[in-house]
């Protein structure tokens, strides 16, 4: 359980090389409450990470540092609790590697085996680029709620089809072990009924006194819209701001839908 783990709880700092740090939690305890329990899911889709603060020691003992991008699919059966990574990454500090790819297939087998799927890392981060569509924090609102989240705050016209792509810069969650805030840009592209934007962004905002983890939250955002908005098809992705050198993208999208490009917000 997560009360027993070392997560939320003072850690001494990793000296040697463990795998062992990584923390899994089984993605089924937050889908089962979205109604998720049976295969297959109603989305595809990855969570990105971006690793700024990784380094290492080469075969003389000489320490080496880069960046890194991660992907674990969403279909895995766990996601790997951000704190752990943090600390399993900070592991590989003191520890020799024959060279920067022998370090890049031990990470890709340690996250997949914790993950229970397979990991791709690649070392180096995408491009900055402001999130794309139309932008709506400016919309004429007034907001009284800011939790839990409500979908019925969700609204389309039925009568008229669009294809457009929505952003927010106010998404905002807490950790579920820490209580610290989590804020992220988020992106909503889809195709079908035309979706109320002032009614998107009370929602988004309802997430704000919201505990939960950042991918758990990205498929209640998914779940929430495709139920209540009835998009054909339907594309979410989130980029949070980074904390203990670490941000994470987590995308959902309905099947067979290319992935948004790989890039990082100016907040990131």
């Amino acid at each position: 359980m997560i009360g027993d783990s070392p997560l939320g709880r003072e850690v001494a700092y990793p000296d040697r090389f463990d795998p062992g740090l990584l923390y899994p939690i089984p993605r089924r305890l937050a889908r089962e409450a979205l109604g998720l329990a049976e295969a297959p899911l109603p989305f595809a889709g990855h969570d990105r990470w971006h690793a700024y603060e990784l380094s290492w020691l080469d075969a003389a003992g000489v320490p080496r540092v880069a960046t890194a991008t991660l992907r674990i699919p969403a279909d895995s059966p766990h996601l790997v609790e951000s704190k752990s990574l943090k600390l399993y990454l900070n592991s590989c500090n003191a520890t020799r590697f024959a060279d920067a790819e022998q370090l890049r297939l031990q990470v890709e087998a340690d996250l997949g085996a914790a993950a229970g799927a397979p990991v791709s890392m690649v070392f180096g981060l995408p491009p900055f680029a402001e999130p794309t569509g139309i932008a709506i924090d400016e919309e004429p609102v007034e907001i009284a709620s800011y939790g839990p989240p409500d979908a019925g705050l969700l609204a389309a016209d039925p009568g008229v089809i669009v294809e457009e792509t929505l952003s927010s810069a106010l998404l905002k969650s807490n950790c579920p072990v820490t209580g610290q805030p989590d804020w992220a840009d988020v992106v909503v592209a889809y195709r079908g009924p035309r979706i109320d934007r002032g009614a998107l962004l009370r929602y988004l905002v309802s997430f704000r006194d919201h505990a939960e983890f950042h991918e758990q939250c990205v498929e209640r955002l998914f779940v929430d819209l495709a139920a209540h908005c009835r998009p054909h098809t339907l594309s979410v992705e989130a980029r949070y701001t980074r904390r203990g050198g670490l941000d994470i993208n987590p995308w959902r999208a309905t099947p067979g839908m290319a992935p948004p490009a790989p890039t990082r917000s100016p907040r990131q």
